[in-house]
């Protein structure tokens, strides 16, 4: 809470005034009702029209500088919020933007979407409360009693105890409201990871026809949503005829009592008068106080919440050398060796890779084949440091991979993903997203080698063709080779597939990676395809994360019973 607190410093000058703004519209309340029983008692109970013409002209004074500070603090409160959320969600981005892939898996996304939205909403709100009206209504009652025993001790002894007892009431509530609220935001969470799966798949339900399905788990997080935050706010609403009916009982005894005294001639009426309008005031307060009490419940808990991520420790890539600086060589021929290097994913007892140890030199082409689940994928993160090796080293240019810097190295690398991911935009935008400062020129020679020139060009737009969100206007393959022209764009020393042509024909296949060949880069591909396979210089042959062999396609004939079972598989499906 104080982390998430931390970014109001910036804005101590705002603050201040909006409090000196609030205390002025406080001070002059405060002396309404005084003010009001001295013209009751020194006016108009005498008859002296002078005296109510001014001390009435200094009410309307009061009134006037009420107003006047009520609107000016309303701006600079509105401003602390507005800007304070601003900076947390920059803060929040930066921060996730910095995650590695084992901290990202920590938080869901449905999570990190309601922690961006709902909870930064809900600390905003109650940010522009506090500078409006949460310092006003604690301040309003302690000073509404101070006032009532100015006027008259006797009268104003009733709030000795009903104060008290309300203040400990709120704090109560405060602490179990809390509670009940992180558990409303976690239900908003699961309706959000509900929602965001179901819009991401609504072609695969349509496809298996799993309506039903989805609006059964929908309604169960959706009624899961309600019955929680029913439960919360029950329990908060309930505290504000608890409240009222304890401040009525105070506000039915001084009027009772007052009226007593004043026909015992030992009170005045404007006495009475002004301590029923302090009561009133502090009724009033105390109702704020409880939804404010409930606000900052709700706030406490969306606080929390955020904090978490942003106490979240940014991890910094690991560095070997002597002196811990990385070194400064660019990568030059991108070979690429790996040296008993095993791995098993963070929190998991798995070992997807085991022992595994191989070597390509650079410009070369590196085919890895193997089944689902033979941690193919898994070796290909390792390369770019996306994940750190459990044992092992792996080297690029016969250098520790350990030894690069973490821009350096990437930006040497070209890696398109297994299920290719396209950016809203254009789609000469996501082109640019391999390489920012990348000219006309660059973007449409990347899209002639990945063989998607001519598709853009057929497009009404052509490059400057909006893609929908996710890449859903285009098809398998469209999306596949944009995601190849923008890893060529960048111009790369090593150029990663991870199994980024299935969408592709043959003939298309065979035209792209003739195409690579020109961009003097090492080329590993992750492939099912056997003649695919046998174009590259070197077959690497994965099983169970083990490397089982790695050489020529003749090679691996002659060596692995196991190649030769997945080629004599691939040839059946091609007879039928």
């Amino acid at each position: 809470m104080k982390n998430i607190l931390h970014y109001l410093k910036p804005y101590s000058l705002s603050i201040t005034i909006a409090y000196i703004l609030t205390f002025v519209e406080l001070i002059t309340e405060l002396l309404f009702p005084f003010f009001l029983g001295i013209v009751i008692d020194k006016g108009i109970m005498t008859n002296d029209l002078d005296t109510v013409i001014k001390w009435g002209s200094i009410m309307l004074g009061l009134s006037i500088i009420t107003f006047i500070s009520g609107i000016f603090n309303s701006y600079f409160a509105s401003h602390v919020g507005n800007s304070y959320a601003y900076d947390v969600r920059k803060q929040l981005f930066d921060n996730i933007q910095q995650f590695t892939y084992e901290q990202l898996n920590k938080f869901p996304t449905a999570g990190i979407v309601t922690r961006f939205t709902n909870d930064i909403r809900q600390v905003q709100n109650t940010i522009f409360m506090a500078l409006r009206i949460m310092a006003k209504a604690p301040f309003m009652i302690i000073g509404g009693v101070i006032m009532a025993f100015i006027v008259n001790f006797k009268l104003a002894s009733i709030f000795l105890i009903t104060v008290p007892f309300l203040t400990l009431f709120l704090f109560w509530v405060l602490k179990k409201g809390s509670v009940m609220f992180r558990k409303v935001q976690q239900s908003v969470d699961e309706v959000n990871r509900v929602l965001q799966e179901n819009i991401a798949g609504i072609r695969v339900i349509k496809a298996f026809v799993t309506r039903r399905f989805e609006n059964s788990r929908f309604k169960d997080a959706n009624e899961d949503l309600k019955l929680t935050s029913q439960t919360a706010f029950r329990f908060m609403e309930a505290a504000m005829p608890i409240l009222l009916f304890v401040m009525n009982l105070s506000l039915l005894f001084i009027l009772w009592y007052g009226n007593q005294q004043t026909i015992a001639g030992t009170i005045h009426v404007g006495d009475v008068v002004a301590i029923v309008n302090y009561a009133l005031r502090i009724v009033m307060a105390i109702s704020m106080l409880a939804f404010i009490t409930m606000a900052f419940s709700r706030a406490k808990a969306s606080a929390e919440r955020v904090d978490y991520i942003l106490n979240e420790p940014i991890e910094q890539l690991h560095i070997t050398t002597k002196d811990g600086k990385p070194t400064e060589q660019i990568i030059k021929d991108g070979s690429i060796s790996f040296e008993h290097v095993s791995f098993s994913y963070p929190q998991s007892d798995v070992t997807i890779l085991n022992d595994v140890t191989f070597a390509i030199e650079g410009n070369t082409t590196l085919a890895v084949i193997g089944s689902t689940g033979s941690g193919k994928t898994t070796m290909f993160q390792l390369i770019p440091r996306l994940y750190e090796p459990t044992d092992g080293e792996i080297y690029i240019d016969h250098t520790p991979l350990t030894h690069f810097n973490e821009i350096q190295l990437r930006d040497a690398i070209g890696y398109v993903p297994q299920s290719p991911l396209l950016f809203t935009g254009t789609i000469a935008d996501n082109l640019r997203f391999g390489k920012s400062n990348a000219s006309d020129a660059d973007i449409i020679q990347a899209a002639k080698d990945a063989q998607i020139h001519e598709t853009i060009m057929n497009f009404p737009n052509g490059y400057e063709t909006i893609v929908g969100q996710r890449g859903v206007n285009l098809s398998g393959g469209q999306k596949q080779r944009i995601s190849i022209a923008r890893a060529l764009v960048r111009q790369p020393k090593i150029l990663m597939f991870d199994d980024s042509t299935s969408a592709l024909d043959l003939e298309t296949e065979a035209q792209l990676l003739k195409a690579i060949q020109k961009y003097n880069c090492t080329l590993l591909l992750i492939t099912q395809k056997i003649s695919t396979a046998q174009k590259a210089d070197k077959i690497l042959l994965l099983d169970d994360g083990k490397c089982l062999a790695i050489g020529t396609h003749d090679q691996l004939l002659k060596q692995s019973p196991l190649y030769e079972k997945i080629i004599e598989s691939q040839i059946e499906k091609e007879a039928q």
